[in-house]
């Protein structure tokens, strides 16, 4: 495990209030509208005073996550190695394939490989672009050989502050919602410092750098505020299908990034079917964003080489089954209020249905069980499975300050939020989804008008004056506070000075690069193996990135070795996959961080129907293992363990034992 060691050592002007002059009620949209004599420049000197705002926090917050990243390892004066090492897990084997193309003779050269790649799974070559949401570190790799930089910023350097930069891109699309929702940049100024102030809760960019989703959630935010502006009323027809068009853009990028895109997506088109039973849409704009998001993945299963786990995805089927009975069942929004509502549930049961004849059909017909591993995840996760597997109204126009309509725009961001709430209550890994959005939709509750006109309506003192002074000075105190609370602790952390510090690791990347051939196969956990790959080239049995069944499967096999197998077994297993080397840990081996049926062995166990070790109760339907745990006996250094494997190299984490060639039973050698 990475220990970090302690290093020694080590506002401007208010925005004008004044109510009666100048104005913080302008949407953002304002800016696409032409300057004409009559337009006045109270209203452009606010959108460019908001614009400079959003910019300047969201470059605070890109440099925020980069002043962490680098106190925390001190990334600058560590050696490469180490560098590298601190891409953990999945982050270092797609770090990788940046590094594989900067290092191919040519950018051709270097498609090629990551095309026709037998490296990454051993006996195996596999199109790495179709498998995996790489094109971001092909296009920086591109970028890096053409731009003139390559003698004053190092690759890592380039590859990292992108990703930074990416930060500022996510402040900037939260700010930008909540100005459109609220009608003034007080409420992005409270979002972006919300967002700063709960970084544990909003992002974790600054340790997991080259994750898919911190490429992939800067543009869902661009792409939530793009469809919050598409909503908005009164907005004209050319702006519309340029907003659209720009909903576009960032739906393919986000999907081209992470390939979790498409359950993203299946709550985003529940949303919009929600929006559209409940009268919020009109039919144009829900077959439009349908569209969109049908076009969007389309083009990545291109660019993804005819990947059929897009194909077979849940989202696409919804969506055609959507449109499909949409068509045919017609009058869905007539008639009294208990037949339309039985009409709308006849609707969402035929749209259930044929989704899922859709999607298993597209599945079989497919042959696709890459993805099957995520909706075992979910059964587990609500208990439906074992678990031994590894009144709302559309508002129109803008209608008087002193009653509350919900307009479409809003209802979106309010049922964005309690969806995509529920997602990140059930997987941790989706709160960076939901809080982000959270800082812009309560900030918008702040600044709004519709939350206070209602408050000031109950106490029957609903003026414009008022609501304009409450709207105002609610969010600067906020924001003093905030400043008053927040800052000196934001100082103290930013003056916290580590330096990564993991020995053992340098000291097995040192001795795998020096002492193994370079098309050596290395067996062993997916976190290590995708090191071993960024540090010293090696091949590999398995590896972090898990879409793909035999992947899976092959997985399992490898990981007997924390299991209580025979060392015959393990050893036919291993060499079924190619290994040359097992690496074993013996913080896998022997964890005690977590309670017995959590940690892997116990996991294996269960797999193979063996009774856990430890403390602890057990299913009746377990039996005792006939053979010891492979990982502790092999240490033993004693037939038959010494007969299969040789141990190479080991420290105070790490034991390598190398496969031994052993020789066919002749007919004469067996009697025969």
């Amino acid at each position: 495990m990475t220990a970090l060691r302690q290093r020694k050592g080590s506002k401007g002007k208010d925005p004008g209030l004044d109510a009666q002059n100048l104005r913080c009620d302008h949407a953002p949209e304002d800016a696409l509208k032409p300057i004409s004599a009559g337009t006045s420049w109270w209203t452009v000197l606010n959108v460019v005073s908001g614009s400079t705002v959003g910019v300047s926090l969201g470059l605070l917050c890109c440099v925020y996550v980069a002043t962490l990243h680098e106190n925390d390892l001190w990334f600058s004066n560590i050696k490469e190695v180490e560098r590298e090492i601190s891409f953990r897990t999945e982050c270092g084997l797609y770090y990788s394939y940046y590094k594989q193309m900067l290092r191919a003779p040519s950018i051709q050269e270097g498609l090629y490989e990551l095309i026709n790649d037998n490296t990454t799974e051993s006996k195996r070559t596999i199109n790495i672009l179709q498998r995996m949401n790489i094109y971001q570190e092909v296009l920086l790799s591109i970028l890096y050989r053409i731009l003139p930089i390559q003698d004053y910023l190092e690759p890592v350097y380039f590859y990292i502050y992108t990703v930074f930069a990416l930060q500022a891109v996510y402040v900037l699309g939260l700010f930008l919602t909540s100005w459109m929702l609220s009608d003034s940049w007080l409420a992005g100024a409270l979002t972006g410092v919300w967002y700063i102030l709960n970084r544990v809760d909003t992002t974790r960019v600054e340790f997991t750098i080259s994750l898919r989703e911190n490429w992939s959630l800067p543009f869902f935010a661009l792409q939530v505020a793009a469809i919050t502006c598409y909503l908005r009323p009164q907005l004209r027809p050319l702006h519309q299908r340029v907003v659209l068009w720009l909903v576009f853009v960032c739906t393919l990028c986000f999907c081209l990034t992470w390939q979790f895109n498409q359950f993203i997506l299946l709550v985003q088109a529940l949303l919009i079917f929600t929006l559209d039973a409940l009268d919020f849409l009109t039919a144009e704009q829900v077959t439009s964003l349908y569209l969109v998001q049908v076009v969007s993945l389309l083009c990545v299963w291109t660019l993804q080489f005819c990947n059929s786990m897009i194909l077979g995805s849940l989202v696409l089927s919804f969506i055609v089954a959507v449109l499909f009975i949409k068509h045919f069942q017609t009058g869905l929004k007539t008639g009294s209020c208990v037949a339309r509502v039985a009409k709308l549930a006849l609707h969402a049961c035929l749209v259930l249905t044929l989704t899922f004849i859709i999607n298993y059909s597209a599945k079989r017909i497919l042959q696709l069980r890459s993805d099957e591993h995520i909706f075992k995840f979910i059964k587990a996760k609500f208990g439906l499975g074992a678990t031994r597997e590894t009144g709302l109204g559309r508002g129109t126009g803008e209608g008087d300050d002193s009653t509350f309509t919900m307009r479409p725009d809003i209802a979106y961001n309010l049922l964005h939020t309690v969806f995509f709430g529920l997602l990140a209550f059930s997987t941790m890994r989706m709160k960076y989804l939901w809080t982000g959005h959270m800082c812009a939709f309560a900030a918008f509750g702040v600044c709004g008008k519709e939350v206070w006109a209602l408050c000031l309506r109950v106490i029957h003192c609903n003026t414009t004056a008022k609501l304009r002074l409450i709207r105002y000075f609610v969010p600067i105190v906020v924001l003093a506070f905030l400043y008053y609370k927040f800052w000196p602790k934001l100082m103290e952390e930013l003056s916290e000075l580590r330096e990564f510090y993991d020995p053992d690791t340098v000291e097995l990347m040192t001795w795998i690069s020096s002492k193994t051939p370079k098309r050596a196969v290395f067996a062993g956990s997916m976190q290590l193996l995708a090191g071993i790959k960024l540090c010293t080239g090696r091949v590999l049995t398995n590896h972090p990135h898990y879409e793909d069944q035999e992947l899976r499967e092959r997985t399992k096999q490898v990981y007997q070795v924390y299991a209580q197998q025979s060392a015959e077994e393990v050893y036919r297993l291993l060499r079924s996959v190619g290994a040359d080397y097992v690496i074993l840990e013996d913080s896998i081996c022997y964890e005690r961080r977590h309670s017995q049926g959590c940690r892997l062995r116990d996991l294996l166990d269960l797999a193979n129907g063996h009774i856990m070790d430890g403390p602890g109760e057990n299913d009746p339907d377990l039996v005792l293992a006939p053979h010891p745990r492979f990982c502790q006996a092999i240490k033993t250094g004693e037939p038959p363990y010494s007969t299969f494997f040789t141990r190479v190299f080991q420290n105070k984490t790490f034991h390598i034992y190398r496969l031994k060639k052993t020789k066919k039973k002749s007919k004469a050698d067996s009697g025969v």
